[in-house]
């Protein structure tokens, strides 16, 4: 259950990062509210999910899916463009997210 919890943290760690660039420096007021509202779910279902997991773990696995998500998104959603050092980089984090659960 622990490890669900910290992949929908993840999730919305996603949510908040992307609803952070709609937001436009917090001055649209949807976008700031689902930015806030995420990131505090987030930080709850992190919180869970640490009583049963390490906290070093937990935190990689969070920040990783959060960012590799993010990036991924920004591709996808934004229009922005990755090089080959950057997927490289993004694939190593993933491979960092794995390890630390088939590992842990």
């Amino acid at each position: 259950m622990a490890w669900i919890l910290l992949t929908i943290a993840g999730a919305l760690e996603i949510c908040w990062a992307v609803a952070l660039k709609y937001s436009d420096g917090f001055s649209r007021p949807v976008p700031a509210s689902i930015a806030i509202v995420s990131f505090v779910a987030s930080m709850v279902l992190l919180a869970l999910a640490v009583r049963r997991l390490p906290i070093g773990t937990a935190y990689a696995v969070w920040t990783g899916i959060g960012a590799v998500g993010t990036a991924l998104l920004g591709v996808y959603v934004l229009g922005e463009t990755l090089n080959l050092v950057q997927m490289a980089s993004i694939a190593l984090i993933v491979g960092g997210i794995v390890g630390l659960k088939v590992l842990g």
